[in-house]
């Protein structure tokens, strides 16, 4: 049975990377670790930014991990047990995560920077230029 795609349209034409990347989101449904994405508006000199924020209590820089593999933001988590301690109430996991966000053509990675249990990514979105061409109609004899 094929799926038939929201893209399929004759007037989109050559959006196949796009519904790949729609697939690959819609498969990422997990909702561990929560998060926040936030637009910071453009102040005089820089442009306008994107800021992820992850809640990643427990976790410290060393078990953090953050790629850029082609267009996609890759954040992982990983914690071990520790197995010296001995709980009477376990509600905090040690558990492990991955999330991923797909990323736009031009999209450039600022910084990454974990405070009080929340990882903050900041994302800059390059202002493209606007490309007007005009293209000569030749005469078919």
């Amino acid at each position: 049975m094929s799926r038939i795609s929201s893209l399929s349209s004759p007037f989109l034409l050559g959006f196949d990377e796009i519904e790949r990347a729609l697939d690959r989101v819609a498969k990422a449904a997990d909702g561990y670790p929560p998060y926040n994405i936030e637009r910071i508006a453009r102040e005089e000199a820089s442009p306008e930014r994107l800021r992820i924020t992850l809640a990643v209590a427990g976790f410290t820089r060393d078990q953090l991990d953050i790629t850029l593999e082609e267009n996609q933001l890759v954040i992982r988590g990983r914690q071990h047990d520790d197995k010296s301690r001995q709980y009477l109430h376990r509600g905090i996991a040690a558990r492990q995560f991955q999330r991923s966000f797909v990323l736009a053509e031009g999209m450039e990675v600022l910084n990454a920077d974990l405070k009080n249990g929340l990882l903050s990514i900041d994302l800059v979105r390059p202002q493209p230029e606007r490309i007007v061409k005009s293209i000569n109609i030749k005469e078919m004899e």
